[in-house]
């Protein structure tokens, strides 16, 4: 019953921890629908008929019209944007240019001197498109946010990057509105993963909670089993008691020998049919509780072994969703449980802990060269050379992008900063080739350790200054702080 118990307790746990994070992602989508109605303001225009849909799309976001409508509405949107960009018929002549030539009170045109330039193609910005350019990239950064965070739900990595790609090349509402449509679709496939989660778990602890009332109803039949047992007992005594007793005064009365033998047969007689009556009374009861007893058993059996099922597939999975699919090493959730044991334990006993905050140098030039296919083959080999020679006390992560951390438990600054040296150079060692022709990977890194007063932002906040402090220098540097 213990385990029984356990069991149930354990998936109530898991229940309640999918139930946490179905809450999440509906906070992450009330952002980006929050984000469409911020971007449709900010995208106004002079069209009308763009206005309108804008509108119409904000509107929707607001009242969480659901996928169907939002669908139907970016493809209008789109529509409306296509044709706001078609190129303006040109405009008809003015009412001096539709004058004839003649007109005496048109002086004719001013030569342009030959010594004059011609004029610039490229108009100058005007005042809107100036407040525009500042918006426009307020909208890319949060869009790149939200991508952030689907990183650390440890979505499709493949995806997240090509969607960083589109975002970084994006430069009309059409090429947003495509990134932002595919964060809504990853949303909403990670929401129904967890909704799927949630109901499987539901189902199980339903088949968990139907065996524990088979236990108990089969415990329940056991007492009643017993109790009729004592009272058949009990009846089986007092009828002997009785059948005795009548014999014994009979005995003391009756003189005639003959019919006492008579009286003693007849009431051994009486007393053999009560204790046979009792013996199969007792045995059908023991066929009935033996019979019990095996279905019980195959009961327990096939829930034990559906308990370690449920119990290895829950281990697994919260294996995975704390490991990054792509490096095959702890993911940004990982970290974070991790680093806050560190800082509890360093708060009770002192002993030194230092973090490393890895970047990957010119990242993005990588991808641009060699693709995503190429970019992913860099960051798992980079895993496995940061990763490689650690501890069985330290800890490794991917934090997200092109960004690792470590933590080095036990190791003073100094020391982490010749670690951390090391980790540097096994990367820099590391040889990559694309169509034949080398490509350099190097690492930055800043580190910091453990201090008094510390929190975990102020302590990541002064290993990420470290690390802009080697970017600047020149990178391919480690810089303690």
């Amino acid at each position: 019953m213990s385990e029984a118990v356990d069991w149930r307790k354990r998936h109530l746990d898991a229940l309640r921890e999918m139930e946490t994070e179905e809450r999440r992602w509906r906070g992450v989508e009330q952002i980006l629908r929050r984000l469409v109605s911020r971007l449709c303001g900010l995208a106004q225009s002079s069209d009308e008929r763009l206005n309108s849909q804008l509108q119409s799309l904000s509107a929707a976001a607001r009242r969480d019209a659901d996928e169907a409508q939002l669908s139907a509405l970016f493809d209008a949107l789109t529509s409306a944007i296509i044709a706001a960009d078609q190129p303006l018929p040109a405009r008809p002549a003015s009412a001096e240019a539709k004058a004839p030539a003649a007109k005496p009170a048109s002086p004719p045109p001013t030569p342009v001197p030959p010594t004059t330039p011609a004029p610039t193609t490229t108009a100058p910005m005007t005042p809107a498109a100036a407040s525009a350019a500042p918006r426009w990239q307020a909208s890319c950064d949060a869009v790149a946010l939200l991508l952030e965070r689907l990183g650390r739900a440890n979505s499709n990595a493949e995806d997240l990057a090509n969607m960083r790609a589109q975002l970084a090349a994006a430069d009309t509402d059409v090429a947003l509105a495509a990134v932002l449509r595919r964060v809504g679709d990853l949303v909403a496939e990670h929401s129904a993963v967890v909704a799927r989660e949630r109901s499987e778990a539901v189902m199980t602890l339903s088949q968990v909670t139907d065996r524990l009332a088979e236990i108990t109803q089969f415990l329940s039949g056991a007492h009643a089993d017993r109790e009729r047992d004592h009272e058949d007992r009990e009846t089986l005594n007092i009828d002997l008691l009785a059948q005795v007793s009548r014999l014994s005064d009979e005995v003391r009365t009756n003189d005639d020998l003959a019919a006492l033998r008579a009286l003693v047969t007849d009431r051994l007689d009486s007393v053999a049919t009560n204790v046979r009556n009792f013996r199969e009374r007792e045995q059908h009861r023991f066929a009935e509780h033996a019979a019990r007893s095996e279905r019980m058993h195959s009961r327990l059996a096939a829930l034990e072994n559906e308990s370690r099922e449920l119990s290895r597939n829950l281990d697994l999975e919260k294996q995975r969703s704390r490991i990054d699919t792509l490096t095959r090493v702890a993911n940004r959730v990982s970290f974070d449980e991790r680093f806050a044991e560190e800082l509890d334990r360093w708060k009770r006993f002192q002993h030194p802990v230092a973090i490393l905050v890895w970047d990957i140098d010119h990242f993005k030039s990588i991808n641009d060269a060699c693709g995503h296919r190429g970019g992913d083959a860099v960051l798992r080999e980079v895993a496995v050379a940061l990763s490689g020679g650690r501890r069985g006390v330290d800890f490794f992560a991917r934090f997200g992008g092109e960004e690792f951390v470590s933590l080095l438990v036990g190791t003073e600054l100094g020391d982490a900063l010749l670690v951390a040296e090391e980790m540097r150079v096994s990367v820099q060692q590391l040889r990559f080739h694309f169509h034949g022709s080398p490509i350099r990977v190097t690492v930055s890194c800043g580190l910091t350790a453990l201090r008094e007063g510390d929190t975990a932002d102020s302590v990541f906040d002064r290993a990420d200054a470290a690390l802009y402090k080697a970017k600047n220098g020149g990178r391919n540097a480690c810089i303690a702080a």
